[in-house]
């Protein structure tokens, strides 16, 4: 069984942890924050009694899913045998550079590395480890349950090798992929930065009202979520580095709302707080 180590159990990591469990995986999902694996494990066993309530799957899959899964504070407890490690922690340069250093030492040598980064560069990112041909990027997307796909990212020196073999794993877990040549915010990550920056320019402006807008361009252009209501799901703080990252490295077109800004001085992050754009509470 190829066994998958997840880092960092937020809302990404503990989705990719859902999905391989009742993919057939053994799955290792690590965090320093006991607190955090503790809701990680809440939130996984809620959504798989969810789906089964809702006949998505048996009973007995919720069983093994579970069986496939542990929940570790332990680094080497959780990264020393894995195949696969995915990192899904804060989209900070540094700090996954600094993750992936850390676990190349602790991985055996066929270990493969993915980071979940929805802008940066994975080239980067594998040009500090000992094993570049062995890293990629999978950029999942929330909630990683329910979305279908996996945007598959080659860095300079990813191999053909890496590139099938995360394609395949990808596929196991019942998800399409699109491959893309690196370059800053990938396909999705460019476009919904774009979107969504202009929708908090216009209400900046006066434009529209919040659920306008978002009405909008769900009714007009039939996008499922408003850009708005997409922005404080993936929360605020988490969008905000990603168009500084964006600005820095493709241009003035991205730079981010003044609002943005704003919303994320106050504390105001979305969906994980309670209020964004719109109230949660």
């Amino acid at each position: 069984m190829t066994k998958i180590a997840v880092i960092g159990s937020g809302t990404m990591g503990r989705g990719i942890a859902y999905v391989a469990a009742l993919s057939g995986f053994s799955v290792s999902l690590n965090d320093i924050k006991e607190e955090s694996l503790a809701q990680a494990e809440q939130y996984i066993r809620q959504e798989l009694a969810k789906s089964a309530e809702k006949g998505y799957i048996d009973h007995a899959d919720v069983e093994k899913s579970l069986k496939n899964l542990t929940f570790s504070q332990d680094m080497q407890e959780c990264v020393g045998d894995a195949d696969l490690v995915i990192e899904a922690v804060l989209e900070i340069m540094d700090v996954k550079i600094k993750l992936f250093q850390q676990v190349d030492q602790l991985c055996p040598p066929h270990t493969i590395f993915a980071t979940n980064t929805s802008t940066m560069s994975p080239t980067e990112m594998g040009a500090s480890t000992s094993r570049p041909d062995k890293f990629i990027a999978m950029h999942f997307f929330n909630p990683v349950h329910k979305m279908k796909l996996i945007e598959i990212v080659r860095s300079l020196d990813t191999s053909d090798e890496t590139m099938r073999y995360v394609g395949e794993i990808g596929r196991k877990m019942n998800k399409e992929t699109v491959e893309v040549n690196e370059f800053p915010g990938f396909i999705t990550s460019r476009m919904n930065c774009l979107i969504g920056n202009e929708a908090m320019n216009m209400l900046m402006e006066g434009v529209a009202s919040v659920e306008d807008i978002d009405k909008a361009l769900k009714l007009g252009l039939n996008h499922p979520m408003g850009p708005l209501a997409l922005a404080d799901l993936v929360g605020l703080d988490t969008r905000l580095r990603n168009m500084e990252y964006l600005h820095q490295t493709l241009g003035e077109k991205y730079r981010p709302c003044p609002l943005l800004a704003k919303y994320v001085k106050s504390g105001r992050l979305g969906v994980k707080t309670g209020s964004g754009f719109f109230d949660y509470l």
